[in-house]
C-alpha cells in the first residue's frame, strides 16, 4: 500500500494534460528569466552562467572554501556522521529564487530544472553513484499545509536522470513536528532536528538484509543538521555508507 507522501505530489489528469498541451504549444522559455532559446534544464546561455558552482568545497559536508583542502575546519574538529557530501552549486543568486519559488510557491517547473541541473553535476564529478536515493521527508503537517513534498520531488526527478538507483520514499520518516530551520542558528537547528526521524520498519523490512550506500537528498545544505540527522538515524539501522546529498551549499556561517 502506498503511503500518503506517494500519493499527494501527483498531479490531477486535467493538469498533466494541460501542462503537455501548453508545452507543445507554447515556446520553451528560460525558468528564470522567461528568455527563449533553453537548454534541457530550461534555462538560457545567460543565466546558465550566473549560476555559481560550489567549488572548491569541503568533499566531507560541502562547505564552500576559498581553496582545495582535505576537509573544512569544522569537519576537521567535528566529524559528521556522513561519509561524503555533494551539492554542485552555491546557494547564491540566481539559483536561490529559483529554490524559493520551488520550495514556497509551488513552483514545480522550477524544480524539475533544479533537479536536472544536479543530474548533469552527479553524471560528470561523482565518482560513483550510490545505490539507494532517499529524500529528507517532510511531517504530516508540514505537508498538508505546503501541499508537497520538495525533497521527494526532487528524488523523483533526480531517479529519472540517474542510472542504477534505487528511490526508496519512504525509509525515514519525520515523527514529529519542526521549526522552521530558517529561523535558527546552528546550535538551534542541531536541537530543533533531534530525535525528530525514524527508520519505516516496513521499508527496512523490503530491503531484507541489504544495506548499501545511500545518499540522503534535500534541497539546500546550510549547517547540514538535518542531513545528519537523519545519517545517525540511518546508522543505527546499519548504513554504514551514507552520503549528504543537496541541489544547492549555503555558507555555515549564513
Amino acid at each position: 500500500m502506498k503511503t500518503p507522501d506517494l500519493q499527494v505530489n501527483r498531479k490531477p489528469a486535467w493538469r498533466r494534460l494541460l501542462h503537455r498541451s501548453t508545452s507543445w504549444l507554447l515556446p520553451a522559455r528560460c525558468v528564470i528569466c522567461g528568455a527563449g532559446d533553453v537548454d534541457a534544464a530550461s534555462l538560457c546561455v545567460g543565466c546558465r552562467a550566473d549560476l555559481v558552482a560550489n567549488a572548491p568545497s569541503c568533499p566531507r559536508c560541502a562547505e564552500p572554501l576559498v581553496q582545495s583542502e582535505p576537509l573544512c575546519g569544522r569537519c576537521l574538529r567535528h566529524t559528521p556522521p556522513f561519509a561524503g557530501s555533494f551539492a554542485p552549486l552555491r546557494y547564491a543568486w540566481p539559483l536561490d529564487g529559483l529554490v524559493t519559488r520551488f520550495k514556497f510557491h509551488g513552483d514545480l517547473a522550477a524544480g524539475r530544472s533544479l533537479a536536472r541541473l544536479f543530474v548533469e553535476h552527479a553524471r560528470e564529478e561523482c565518482d560513483s553513484i550510490p545505490a539507494l536515493l532517499v529524500p529528507v521527508p517532510l511531517h504530516r503537517q508540514r505537508l498538508r499545509q505546503r501541499g508537497y513534498d520538495q525533497a521527494l520531488e526532487l528524488a523523483r526527478d533526480i531517479h529519472a536522470g540517474l542510472d542504477g538507483v534505487r528511490l526508496v520514499p519512504d525509509l525515514l520518516e519525520r515523527t514529529r513536528a519542526t521549526d522552521a530551520q530558517t529561523r535558527l542558528d546552528a546550535a538551534g537547528r542541531r536541537r530543533n532536528v533531534r530525535a525528530a526521524f525514524a527508520v519505516n520498519a516496513r521499508a527496512l523490512r523490503r530491503l531484507g538484509d541489504e544495506r548499501p550506500a545511500l545518499a540522503l537528498l534535500d534541497d539546500v545544505m546550510t549547517t547540514g543538521a538535518t542531513l545528519a540527522e537523519c545519517a545517525r538515524v540511518l546508522a543505527r539501522a546499519g548504513f554504514t555508507q551514507v552520503r549528504a546529498w543537496a541541489i544547492a551549499r549555503a555558507p555555515a556561517h549564513d
